[in-house]
């Protein structure tokens, strides 16, 4: 009976740790804004809520903007190396382009 036991303490344990991680990974997201002003956000934001955009994009991004000036649109980002229209598509509901 004792190894059944420690086997049960053992998927207890595992149990409690996955749904501990699970819960830490919903707060995470909840934190995370649902949409991002490519005019004023930083590289590490635009990298967090626009999807198929890393941090190395979300920096060419900053540093067009830094470079050229504000984004007058969405579109203007296929202007960015690595930024397509399949991106921008992709993240349409994301992007704001406000001062």
């Amino acid at each position: 009976m004792k190894g059944i036991d420690l086997v049960r303490t053992i998927c207890l344990s595992v149990c409690l740790a996955l749904g501990t991680m699970a819960m830490a990974d919903d707060d995470a997201n909840a934190q995370l804004p649902a949409r991002v002003n490519v005019n004023t956000a930083d590289a590490d934001t635009i990298a967090l809520v626009l999807d198929g955009v890393g941090r190395r994009r979300a920096e060419a991004i900053v540093a067009y903007r830094e470079q050229h000036g504000r984004f007058r649109d969405a579109a203007e980002l296929v202007n960015v190396k690595g930024i397509g229209m399949t991106t921008i598509t992709l993240n349409e509901e994301k992007i704001v382009v406000q001062d």
